[in-house]
């Protein structure tokens, strides 16, 4: 029996990365929506739990893709509301590559350091790697710093994560030219999720950072948003700081999402979403 992939994606035209990727998974047949809605969620989901016995239903994944994050997380909980019993399947959440890519990330700052009670900074903290990010470091035992240009929203995101991770150590931050030295006072990691074309720290502001070991730009797109570290930095030594940027970061990534995308086929009754997608990274 094939393994067929079911890729549901918010954007109009389907993520060929994502369809390349899964093909390098090994998956068989593989049938892509775009423009996918919570309400076209359950005939989708109904044409692959029920074409299959039980006993084969592992058989048959959906992949959540798409560049809006939050409308992947709505499809996700559509999906989930029209599974019953053993009358599921397997399903991957990644849109955006925010899960795949904040466990990379996290995972290449832990060959360097221990993340329980580490002070960890997460600049663009409020968007979708940055708040995965976070919430990963939180459930490790970091002290997580959830900085954003709002307060407010920095608050927010704080928010949302303890509701995952409730015993989280969260502080929002407001980074701005009054608030950025408290928000990087003794900071040992730094992880920099903000959108392309955001420079949060130079070169100079960085080496002033005495305390700081491992320093990550997820940022593939000039200029970087931590200047002086290269795209394709692996665990380079910059003048005392372990520098990764999102080439470096990313055959991590594509390794994690290969291996997520396999494992989908393992049951019939995962759900691969942010902490499930970073238990999986660190055993790739």
């Amino acid at each position: 029996m094939q393994k067929i992939l079911i890729q549901l994606d918010t954007d109009p035209a389907p993520s060929t990365f994502d369809r390349v990727v899964a093909v390098d998974a090994g998956v068989e047949q593989m049938f892509s929506y775009g423009d996918v809605t919570p309400d076209t969620v359950p005939a989708l989901a109904h044409g692959a739990m029920f074409t299959r016995g039980p006993k084969d239903l592992h058989n048959t994944a959906i992949f959540i893709g798409g560049s809006d994050v939050e409308a992947g997380e709505k499809l996700l909980n559509a999906l989930e509301e029209t599974f019953f019993g053993p009358m599921r399947v397997s399903v991957l959440m990644d849109s955006n590559g925010s899960n795949t890519t904040a466990a990379a990330a996290v995972l290449s700052a832990a060959k360097h350091m221990e993340l329980k009670g580490c002070e960890a900074l997460i600049l663009g903290g409020t968007g979708p790697v940055g708040v995965r990010s976070a919430q990963i470091l939180a459930s490790q035992g970091a002290l997580v710093r959830v900085a954003s240009r709002s307060f407010e929203r920095a608050q927010q995101a704080c928010g949302t994560i303890k509701q995952k991770v409730p015993d989280g150590q969260l502080f929002p931050y407001e980074f701005s030219e009054e608030g950025a030295a408290a928000a990087l006072d003794g900071v040992q990691l730094i992880i920099a999720a903000g959108a392309a074309g955001v420079q949060f720290l130079s070169q100079p502001e960085i080496q002033e950072l005495e305390t700081l070991k491992v320093a990550i730009d997820v940022n593939a797109v000039p200029p970087a948003g931590l200047q002086g570290i290269e795209v394709s930095d692996q665990g380079e030594d910059r003048n005392g700081v372990i520098c990764y940027g999102a080439i470096g970061v990313g055959g991590l990534k594509m390794r994690i999402h290969r291996k997520a995308v396999q494992q989908l086929f393992e049951t019939n009754t995962q759900v691969l979403n942010t902490a499930e997608i970073y238990d999986l990274g660190s055993k790739v």
